[in-house]
């Protein structure tokens, strides 16, 4: 038995929540809001192409969060899949909320403003930020109670829905940071090119 599976699977359980905490605590460092500028806090904000998109606590963009869940689900298995999935809740936490914190550097903060259609996009408030990881925690627990070929499918049916609604993506995101290509930038930027073409008539 390992020094981790000696460890009651609560303490994990409760480490999910304090990993969080100091995420927040983290982000406040970096100076980054606790809401929305605007002083509102809105349980949906659906415009993604607005200054408010990643200040509230749910966007189009939460579902993406839901994906990862189920990414950290399986990769933590692989890896780890001796362990107790209390432990590999925690891990997928500590994971997330370091993602959280890299999202909201000044590095990739200015790499979406420059290489994908987010111009309005400052970062991610305190509030949307704890909620994107309160959906990786649920995505998590689905991939967990579900079986393997119905995440899959799930993560292609959210995959394909924000596609065709919002015109990106996770896979479209990680592409843009990655390696953007400009056939997609113009794409995803058509709806919003003929809005303020359609405003300044």
């Amino acid at each position: 038995m390992t020094s981790a599976q000696r460890i009651p699977p609560w303490v994990f359980f409760l480490a999910a929540p304090a990993i969080i905490a100091l995420q927040a605590l983290i982000l406040w460092a970096m100076g980054r809001l606790p809401i929305c500028a605007c002083g509102t806090v809105k349980l949906w904000h659906g415009v993604v192409h607005s200054a408010e998109n990643s200040q509230h606590i749910f966007d189009w963009y939460t579902l993406t969060h839901v994906v990862h869940g189920f990414g950290l689900y399986f990769l933590l298995w692989l890896v780890l899949r001796r362990t107790s999935v209390a432990l590999r809740l925690a891990l997928a936490v500590l994971i997330e909320g370091g993602w959280e914190i890299l999202e909201n550097s000044d590095f990739i903060i200015n790499r979406y403003r420059a290489e994908t259609i987010a111009l309005d996009y400052f970062g991610d408030s305190i509030v949307n930020s704890i909620a994107d990881t309160v959906a990786m925690i649920s995505g998590f627990a689905l991939a967990y109670r579900l079986s393997p070929w119905s995440v899959v499918g799930l993560a292609i049916a959210v995959e394909l829905m924000l596609a065709y609604t919002i015109r990106d993506n996770l896979t479209l995101n990680v592409i843009m940071l990655v390696h953007p290509t400009q056939v997609i930038k113009a794409w995803q930027a058509a709806p919003l090119l003929r809005y303020r073409a359609a405003r300044a008539k």
